[in-house]
């Protein structure tokens, strides 16, 4: 008798790692990375080893929720040493290499004073020759910049310390993934699979899929010990069948914060894909995974944050994706890593990088990259775009969290791209400091004023407004809150009446329903159909 196949759950998490830490972007790039686990995991270690009883008070209090504070109990505090101990181990190199990356930039900051640079490469230490390029801005500022793509190729790359968690959820809460790491638990399953492992691809479609568990077991390399707990990952209960939208509109769907899928009977398109994941009963109507098609046909990603480069939800998706469309750059800076060298090391082949300005056309459709500016601290960070998508006449305008710093770039944007049909417009206005996101890359401190004045925010009412009165909506819908609650272990927000990115919000939907415009600030899921409409002329070309 042949054996049994078996689906997976809907309610199984895929989380990667990095060391046991949330796997966001900056814990791919090896830089990054580097820098991130010497100024921020090692850090946070070392503070709840020397008072856990800090950090349980500290995340008991809604008003340090996204601070520095493990969300564990002072019990785990043995656990924690044998964290810090393997850490120490694992990343020995990569160790050295963030400490080296702090000595290049003091002795830039002494020795590189506007003459020829050429005699302090000298000085670069070891762990950095043949890896980084010294120059000069045009105001005599030295800096450096690394050969990215060779990283990548070095021992600095620690694949070793990549894994993934498995465990079943039945709700959203979850300790905020930038300050707890995920430790040895009796109900979660730990197995060494680098990302790029295409056994990840297989796991993931088996929600869908059938398999037999001895395949997948022999796959993963399954452990008798690990056998119990991996069993009742799988049922044998087929899930619902997914329709495909097959009508002659178009059709968009909202998943939540900036998750947009918009559809036609010949084409999907996911821009930024944060999905709630996970099949399960709540509180709070939304689509799941079992709401995506078979076939995402492409993938945009507006910026490298964590609420928007998700690996949680993009390694799971990435059997279904044919094309991954992301911002390009190529600077080398350590703040601005390549996301098209991150995407490809971590097992995606169908990552294409697009230029401002630069529109690839498919079927009736268009997406054209546009420029992006704010909620990114003032830092020159080019690995950021907005997206216009256009089916047949019909245009759809991704704003992501873009903060309109100087109207005229919107205005000559508009030349291009003419009114549109639909915006949405990210308004978490306030923004975390400077150093929230970026601190752990920063060698020279700065002050707590500067650091206060430099946000991650997106636009408030006059900002969105002036992008309305530019692109003349008939609908504008507010999204990329971060108010959802599988949002908050992401995002660490939660919003009353009263916080400035509500109040803000609601002024900019009722002066767009003044205006006559269709407004909404969304949450938890929405679809909307439109009808199809003739281009009449190529306004981008």
């Amino acid at each position: 008798m042949s054996e049994k196949k078996v689906y997976l759950k809907p309610n199984v998490v895929f989380e990667p790692l990095v060391d046991r830490w949330y796997a966001w972007s900056h814990l791919i790039s090896p830089a990054t990375t580097a820098m991130n686990v010497l100024g921020r995991h090692l850090t946070i270690i070392e503070s709840f080893i020397m008072a856990p009883a800090i950090h349980v008070e500290a995340v008991a209090n809604p008003k340090m929720k996204g601070g520095p504070f493990m969300d564990i109990p002072a019990e785990k505090l043995e656990a924690v040493k044998v964290l810090k101990a393997e850490t120490l181990s694992r990343q020995e190199e990569v160790l050295r290499f963030a400490k080296a990356i702090k000595e290049l930039d003091k002795m830039l900051a002494t020795e590189a004073t506007g003459f020829g640079l050429e005699t302090l490469y000298d000085k670069v230490p070891n762990e950095l020759k043949g890896l980084v390029e010294l120059y000069y801005d045009r105001n005599n500022n030295a800096d450096f910049r690394f050969f990215e793509s060779l990283l990548y190729k070095s021992k600095y790359y620690n694949k070793s310390a990549q894994s993934m968690a498995f465990w079943i959820t039945n709700n959203d809460h979850r300790p905020f993934c930038l300050s707890t790491p995920r430790l040895d638990d009796e109900h979660v399953l730990h197995l060494p699979l680098r990302f790029e492992n295409p056994a990840i691809d297989t796991l993931a479609s088996m929600k869908r899929t059938p398999q037999t568990l001895s395949y997948i077991k022999q796959l993963l390399d399954i452990t008798p010990e690990q056998e119990p707990l991996f069993d009742t990952f799988f049922t044998e209960t087929p899930p619902p069948v997914y329709k495909k939208y097959t009508g002659d509109k178009i059709r968009m769907r909202y998943f939540g914060h900036a998750c947009i899928l918009v559809e036609t009977k010949d084409v999907s398109i996911l821009v930024d894909p944060l999905v709630s994941y996970y099949g399960y009963d709540s509180d709070l109507e939304h689509f799941s995974d079992a709401d995506l098609p078979d076939v995402i046909d492409y993938v945009l990603i507006t910026h490298n944050h964590q609420d928007h480069v998700l690996f949680e939800t993009l390694l799971p998706l990435r059997h279904k994706i044919k094309h991954l469309i992301v911002p390009r750059t190529n600077t080398g800076r350590l703040e601005d890593p390549d996301l098209k060298l991150m995407f490809n090391n971590v097992g995606f082949n169908n990552v294409v990088a697009m230029e401002e300005m630069e529109t690839i056309e498919f079927a009736d459709s268009t997406v054209t990259s546009l420029p992006f500016t704010g909620e990114h601290s003032d830092l020159c960070i080019l690995t950021k775009a907005c997206y216009l998508v256009q089916i047949g006449g019909f245009k759809l305008l991704f704003l992501a969290d873009s903060r309109i710093v100087e109207s005229a770039l919107y205005k000559y944007i508009h030349t291009q791209t003419g009114d549109v049909d639909v915006m949405f417009l990210g308004m978490e206005c306030d923004g975390a400091p400077l150093t929230w996101l970026y601190g752990p890359l920063m060698t020279k401190k700065i002050s707590r004023e500067q650091d206060g004045s430099r946000r991650l925010a997106g636009s408030d009412c006059a900002k969105g407004m002036a992008l309305v009165d530019i692109f003349n909506p008939k609908e504008a819908y507010v999204y990329a809150m971060g108010m959802e609650p599988w949002l908050e272990f992401i995002s660490s927000i939660q919003y009353t009446d009263e916080s400035n990115p509500i109040i803000q919000s609601n002024r900019l939907v009722k002066l767009c329903q003044e205006k006559g415009i269709v407004a909404e600030r969304l949450y938890g899921e929405k679809e909307l159909l439109y009808e199809r409409k003739e281009a009449l002329i190529n306004e981008l070309q």
